[in-house]
């Protein structure tokens, strides 16, 4: 099991959360490939830290659906499942489109601007080809507009969705950037609705954020 020596330790976090965020990212980057065996003492010996926190992660990576334990505690990086794709973003589209729906009603200009902050640091990540940045900034639109909603259902439904549909959108901003360009026009179109106080072109924009990327997904895989 090759394991990266070169990579960017997360400050102030417990050997649990370090070695849960990095197993789980290389699961996502497919550095960690789908049906590797993972073994604790060669991820223990890369993260600096103890067997026990590289097994607590496993556990809850487990839980979140991104490896599995086999009998006689093997355990595997979990298999993408390409029909998961439109349940997983179905559902999620119609989630984030409830949300949209009810940020527009109450969204204020200063909350408008900084989602259009946010959506150019996205650009800048896509343009610049940092696929995992663009990834998290990309999360962090849609989680503002959750927060809006104040829906704590949405909210953590959402948080759920998201870390399977992650495996699935690293591939999708791994595309060049005429392919991916069409997400950040889809957020100037949500914000812009947003400034309209718009909540029918809001919701019906954001589902589109979603389904389109899915019909790609559906191609490439």
């Amino acid at each position: 099991m090759p394991v990266p020596k070169n990579f960017v330790s997360p400050a102030r976090m417990s050997a649990k959360e370090r070695a849960l965020s990095q197993i789980q990212r290389w699961i996502i980057d497919g550095t960690l490939q789908p049906g590797e065996k993972l073994i604790d003492a060669e991820l223990a010996e890369s993260l600096g830290v103890s067997r026990t926190p590289i097994r607590e992660a496993f556990q809850l990576l487990e839980v979140q659906g991104l490896v599995s334990t086999h009998p006689g505690k093997e355990t595997k990086v979990k298999e993408i499942e390409k029909d998961d794709i439109f349940k997983m973003y179905s559902t999620m589209g119609a989630l984030q489109a409830l949300a949209a729906e009810v940020t527009a009603r109450v969204i204020v200009p200063e909350q408008i601007e900084q989602l259009r902050a946010i959506n150019l640091t996205f650009a800048r990540a896509i343009t610049s080809g940092q696929a995992y940045q663009a990834m998290e900034v990309d999360e962090q639109f849609h989680n503002l507009i959750v927060e809006l909603s104040d829906n704590p259902y949405v909210a953590s439904f959402s948080a759920s969705l998201q870390i399977h549909i992650r495996r699935f959108k690293y591939v999708f901003l791994k595309q060049p950037i005429t392919a991916t360009q069409a997400s950040v026009d889809e957020h100037d179109s949500i914000i812009a609705a947003f400034e309209k106080n718009d909540s029918d072109s809001a919701q019906a924009m954001m589902k589109q954020n979603f389904i389109r990327p899915m019909m790609e997904l559906q191609q490439i895989l």
